[in-house]
């Protein structure tokens, strides 16, 4: 039977167990600049060290104007790569995959970090024009209008159709660096409101050429972007990309778990993505979710993997805390893989503390340093 310990095969490369350490934005890259510091190291390395079997980058930017904040990570340049590159190779070295999710905040960035209160910032103040499907600034509520003559007040801007094509590149440069850096795992985010998902749902996304409208146009950027990541991915690595599965917003015409569960299997039935990782919710303030208890996502998850079946596997995230809930979820069928975010936080070796509490020490190991002391 397969459990959370069983080797998890995508293309040519195996992860060692089906833990992964979520994408969680850690706001320290000093300067502006983008580049991974000694905390970015030591938060990603510790967790390699802790026997996840997946550990993934927070969102990282494809381009400065795709930051959530100015102190969130990047890759749009080779030095934004050379400093990514020692935390592929401690990975390697310690077992697990490294993975990087590639993002663009759209116009939910140019904000300070959630210590500073997520307070909006404008090009007077470090922040810069923040792109947009349609001429909206988040949050965004029928009616309002966030624009401002202040001097440091967030400024939005709606792409045209040529931004949008030179969108598609960027993320196509930002994962060959990934991939000279040493990735195993891309992942394209097109969830919790960001840019990708902003352009998937009807309420933020209303407009009038080929990339709004009908569900094809309105997904037309979200396929163009993990095609030609896949592209320049090798071929015997895997290319995730994360869904916001339902705004909860069911008072109006929204983006649905239908909507994921279609598009998600177009692109795996296409071959252009090996996991669907399956998120909820982040799009607006009027969101209504009912519950955010343990494995509250998962049905989600469910109902996308039954809908893309053999051709992709399927990320859980959500309320995952226990090693017996991450367990259940992949021996019961739910997940191919349990996606851990902020219990990792609180406990680096996670995986390793799961091999214990389930009797499985036979597939994972403490490092030879820490032995005597467990």
């Amino acid at each position: 039977m397969t459990d959370l310990f069983s080797d998890l095969e995508m293309r040519g490369t195996t992860a060692r167990n089906r833990v992964m350490v979520s994408p969680m934005c850690q706001y320290s890259c000093p300067d502006r600049d983008g580049v991974a510091t000694e905390w970015h190291r030591q938060h990603l390395e510790s967790r390699a060290v802790g026997g996840a079997g997946i550990v993934m980058t927070e969102a990282t930017a494809v381009r400065p104007d795709g930051r959530i904040s100015p102190q969130d990570l990047g890759l749009w340049s080779d030095a934004h790569a050379d400093a990514l590159r020692p935390i592929t190779e401690f990975c390697e070295e310690y077992g697990a995959l490294s993975a990087i999710q590639l993002a663009h905040a759209g116009h939910k960035g140019s904000k300070r970090p959630p210590w500073d209160d997520s307070e909006p910032l404008g090009p007077d103040g470090h922040g810069w024009i923040a792109p947009s499907p349609s001429a909206d600034a988040y949050p965004w509520r029928a009616g309002d209008d966030e624009r401002s003559d202040e001097p440091n007040a967030k400024r939005v801007e709606t792409m045209s159709t040529s931004d949008v094509e030179a969108l598609v590149e960027d993320f196509a440069r930002a994962a060959e660096r990934a991939r000279d850096a040493g990735f195993d795992v891309a992942e394209v985010h097109a969830a919790h409101g960001y840019l990708l998902h902003e352009f998937l749902s009807p309420v933020t996304n209303r407009r009038e050429d080929r990339y709004g409208g009908s569900f094809d146009a309105r997904t037309r950027l979200v396929r163009e972007v993990c095609e030609r990541v896949r592209d320049v991915w090798p071929d015997d690595q895997a290319v995730f990309v994360r869904f916001s599965a339902t705004d909860w917003l069911d008072d109006r015409e929204s983006w649905t778990v239908d909507d994921t569960a279609a598009l998600a299997a177009d692109l795996a039935s296409d071959g252009v993505v090996d996991l669907v990782d399956v998120s909820s919710g982040g799009l607006h303030p009027d969101q209504s979710i009912p519950s955010t208890g343990a494995n509250y996502q998962v049905p989600y998850a469910e109902r996308v993997g039954d809908a893309v079946g053999d051709d992709a596997l399927v990320g859980a995230v959500g309320g995952i805390t226990t090693p017996e809930q991450a367990d259940a979820i992949v021996r019961n069928d739910r997940a191919d893989l349990a996606i851990v975010g902020r219990q990792h936080l609180r406990d680096p070796y996670f995986a390793l503390h799961a091999a214990e509490a389930l009797d499985r020490e036979d597939a994972l190991e403490w490092p030879r340093q820490y032995r005597r002391a467990v």
